[in-house]
């Protein structure tokens, strides 16, 4: 039996995106909203989706959480040797997708992916809760098959035996983080009557600027 949604449909009404009163920084409203989406107690505003192609040009998508917004870009942390650090090994370039409903906003950040300092990654990964550490180590390699959850839950009690709760849990040399560098970010405002604004930054091309450029584009 199939679904029909085609009569379900909402009127987007609670904000609007004005051009010229934006800042020249992406980065500034991005974190804007992301402080919006925060006091308004969404869930998880951090939480975004993550889309990769590798060499077989199959497009893949998941949610995973932002963990810091730098000076260029957005930074996840992942297994190294999952699907998705394969398709990232093969093809250097993502998109992520922020999408907060209560909000009626979307953003969407194109660019170019590569792996952090490894420091960093370690630094973070020792401030992660016990648990989650030695769950980084079940999960290897992540995406690959398991027989059954009882195998998972078996690695998982003889790693807590291995490293009990106040002993520190080495950092997997196949577990770190990503930034995307940004090199265009589109902000998406719901409006009534499907008349959303969209709002598009582009870096500048000339590498005698640092700067960025926008444009609307239409709904």
């Amino acid at each position: 039996m199939s679904m029909d949604f085609t009569d379900q449909r909402l009127s987007y009404e609670k904000g609007a995106l004005d051009q010229q009163s934006i800042p020249t920084s992406p980065f500034e409203l991005l974190k804007g909203w992301i402080s919006d989406a925060t006091e308004q107690k969404v869930q998880e505003p951090y939480a975004m989706s993550l889309a990769t192609c590798g060499a077989d040009n199959k497009p893949s998508v998941r949610i995973v959480l932002m963990r810091e917004i730098t000076e260029t870009g957005v930074v996840f942390y992942t297994n190294y040797e999952s699907a998705k650090g394969q398709d990232i090994a093969e093809n250097p370039n993502a998109e992520v997708l922020f999408f907060w409903h209560e909000l009626e906003r979307q953003v969407r950040i194109s660019g170019s992916i590569a792996k952090i300092d490894a420091n960093k990654s370690a630094t973070y990964f020792q401030k992660r809760p016990h648990d989650s550490q030695v769950g980084a180590w079940v999960s290897q390699p992540q995406s690959g098959e398991v027989a059954n959850r009882e195998v998972m839950e078996q690695t998982f009690d003889q790693l807590q035996a291995d490293y009990p709760e106040n002993s520190q849990v080495p950092t997997p040399a196949f577990w770190g983080g990503y930034e995307i560098t940004i090199n265009e970010i589109e902000f998406w405002q719901g409006r009534a009557n499907r008349m959303h604004d969209r709002i598009v930054y582009t870096q500048d091309s000339n590498e005698d600027k640092a700067g960025w450029t926008t444009k609307r584009l239409l709904p």
